[in-house]
């Protein structure tokens, strides 16, 4: 009785650990607003900008599904040297049941020109991931097992990643792998392929900007992401940005969910926006959707100016 306990267990906490979105074998949150938040993803967006930029974003994925995912982040990032550099910080808040992870990273780039409008960026982060899991939390069967006594509480996990961005103000494309160390989250020697290991993500992104009129701009734009173990994500989103002001869109993410987007450019430094997520899958009939808020602030150097929004 106790090892079956034992295995029910630990299979509950390989998914609580191991949990994105609906594919098991991804650990990293997903992002329906990835365009509003890119550094996350891709430490060469560091300072791409031209200014000093910094958003929140907030999800909470899974509505009215009890103990459903909820993830925070906070990034702020600026370039340097004429824009040749940037430098940022980025710090991501998740959590599933019983478990929380925050990833805290230092990010750096490097651009150069490769045309008078066009870069080539490149980026490095390097932070500690912290690992909690809180068994109380739990409805346990046998409140008095051994196996849910010890908490993990702090546990500090180094990563680094790399990330590569070409892009100018009509197009961007960029391929990273924002954790490239393999660490052990979790182990117990007395179950058997009982360890959690951290697996690697390639993010390739990409998207054009059309100028429809001088009032309207339109943009497709596409995430794709790949994980050993789980079936390839990807992500297809198009929005229309009117009069610089208002941005509607939608996405699909692939076999998962339908999504409505909307941001409104509250003034030259404030950008704030939303949206909403529709399961596809058999999950929809669990839940009430996924919600996404965010705000965007960026201060503008007075002889620099941002006067037309760059649109990603």
């Amino acid at each position: 009785m106790m090892t079956q306990c034992r295995f029910l267990y630990m299979s509950l906490l390989t998914l609580l650990l191991l949990w994105c979105n609906t594919t098991l074998a991804q650990q990293d949150p997903n992002f329906t607003q990835y365009m509003y938040n890119t550094m996350t993803i891709n430490p060469a967006y560091a300072g791409s900008r031209d200014v000093f930029s910094a958003a929140v974003l907030h999800r909470s994925q899974w509505l009215g599904f009890d103990g459903g995912p909820a993830s925070q982040t906070l990034s702020a990032h600026s370039p340097i040297r004429d824009g040749k550099m940037g430098l940022g910080l980025n710090i991501v808040n998740d959590r599933i049941g019983v478990t929380q992870e925050t990833d805290i990273n230092a990010v750096y780039s490097y651009a150069i020109e490769v045309s008078r409008y066009t870069k080539l960026s490149f980026g490095l982060n390097a932070g500690v991931n912290m690992l909690n899991v809180d068994f109380n939390d739990l409805n346990r069967l046998e409140p008095a097992d051994v196996e849910f006594l010890n908490n993990i509480e702090n546990k500090f996990s180094p990563q680094v990643g790399l990330g590569a961005l070409l892009y100018n103000d009509q197009y961007f494309v960029g391929l990273s792998v924002p954790a490239l160390l393999r660490n052990d989250r979790f182990s117990d020697n007395s179950v058997a392929d009982a360890t959690v290991t951290d697996r690697l993500h390639y993010y390739l992104t990409a998207g054009l900007v059309f100028d429809i009129n001088p009032m309207l701009k339109f943009k497709p734009s596409i995430l794709v992401r790949h994980v050993s173990g789980a079936p390839l994500l990807a992500e297809l989103s198009s929005n229309f940005l009117i009069n610089d002001k208002f941005t509607l869109g939608a996405a699909y993410r692939l076999n998962s969910n339908f999504s409505g987007l909307f941001a409104f450019q509250v003034s030259d430094s404030i950008l704030m926006g939303i949206a909403y997520d529709r399961d596809t899958s058999t999950l929809t009939n669990y839940n009430d959707g996924s919600l996404e808020f965010f705000a965007r602030f960026e201060l503008f150097k007075k002889y620099k100016r941002m006067y037309t929004p760059r649109f990603f």
